[in-house]
């Protein structure tokens, strides 16, 4: 059935790749967190087991929204993990790091999503998609509030 909600198919294609981009980040900034959350030590760990619970739960929820996004564009999501990982551009970890190395690579992790959002952000302002701004924006403030926390955490 032909999509008509006021994107040409070539818009509505370059939206749901830049979307894609965003998920596969937001995923693997899911993943990382979590696998932060189970390995983390140290005297800190009750506060960072806590906060990264907290992170890994909003950015799972936010997965949902963004795929729907790509869904919604008339796009398939990503079916395997294997997608999601070679879309992203955040690190995987080949150890596990410190508490303090944790952080820092959570920092640089929603820095990266950051400016993937806003990369797609401006494609949505380019196309005038107003719905994927709505969802993006959000996104953005979402990820740097929470760079902002973890820094505050360094001290």
């Amino acid at each position: 059935m032909k999509i008509n909600m006021g994107l040409t198919e070539d818009q509505r294609k370059t939206m749901a790749e830049a979307v894609t981009q965003l998920l596969a980040d937001t995923y693997a900034l899911y993943f990382k967190t979590h696998a932060y959350h189970w390995n983390v030590t140290g005297p800190r760990f009750h506060d960072l087991h806590a906060m990264f619970e907290v992170q890994y739960t909003e950015l799972w929820t936010a997965t949902d929204d963004i795929a729907e996004r790509i869904r919604a564009l008339g796009f398939k999501a990503p079916i395997s993990y294997t997608e999601m990982v070679k879309s992203a551009s955040i690190e995987v970890d080949t150890e596990t790091p410190s508490a303090d190395q944790m952080v820092a690579n959570l920092i640089a992790g929603h820095e990266q999503v950051v400016h993937t959002a806003r990369a797609a952000l401006k494609l949505a302002g380019e196309h005038e998609d107003e719905a994927t701004a709505d969802l993006v924006a959000p996104r953005v403030t979402a990820h740097e509030k929470t760079a902002w926390m973890l820094r505050a955490t360094l001290g």
